[in-house]
């Protein structure tokens, strides 16, 4: 059940048996359907939680009304930290109002852990508090590069970017989902899939 979480944790800090005893005691497993809402804008986010299986994808609301798909949680090879916590970070981190909707696109099973719990871990675990370093760092490089491609890459270096780390999520994400996410139509999406 927490054997996935386990050994991602053990690629970056070395607990114990005491140490993942603690952390275990603080983990819960949650299973969401398809089409689920794991998190609302407007709330605050006040779980972390890892991705085991399935897909679920962040959003934003523009002024048009329109969703703004903002990262896609999975867990497979090519996953990093960011795709695999089904977090909007910057609330979880600020305990403030989220700007970013969370979906369920394909049924999801998730490890989660409580802020509360995480601030205890981290003042009683100096690992915990390593691996929290990690993840902001993580945040922080995924946030740059997005805003770099966003800014600087032409849609066809975007798709091709997107199709060189995560290919297989063309056939179990809705294309205009993705479309979405490299910031272009799903008719510009067909065109470079035809290209590709």
């Amino acid at each position: 059940m927490f054997k996935k979480y386990q050994e991602f944790i053990g690629k970056y800090i070395d607990l114990n048996y005491i140490e993942w005893t603690l952390l275990k005691s603080k983990l819960s497993i949650l299973e969401y359907k398809k089409g689920d809402i794991i998190h609302s804008v407007g709330d605050v986010c006040t779980s972390l939680s890892f991705i085991n299986s399935g897909l679920a994808r962040a959003y934003a609301i523009g002024e048009d009304g329109k969703d703004y798909t903002w990262s896609i949680f999975f867990n497979d090879k090519n996953s990093h930290m960011t795709n695999l916590f089904v977090v909007d970070y910057e609330s979880f981190i600020n305990q403030t109002e989220s700007k970013l909707a969370i979906d369920v696109i394909e049924d999801c099973q998730v490890v989660t852990v409580d802020y509360k719990d995480i601030e205890q871990l981290y003042s009683k675990l100096k690992k915990g508090e390593r691996f929290g370093r990690l993840m902001s760092q993580e945040a922080y490089s995924y946030l740059h590069n997005r805003a770099i491609e966003r800014d600087l890459m032409s849609a066809k270096e975007r798709f091709n970017n997107f199709m060189s780390k995560t290919p297989f999520l063309l056939d179990k994400v809705p294309q205009y989902h993705i479309a979405s996410y490299l910031g272009i139509t799903p008719q510009h999406l067909s065109r470079l899939k035809k290209e590709y």
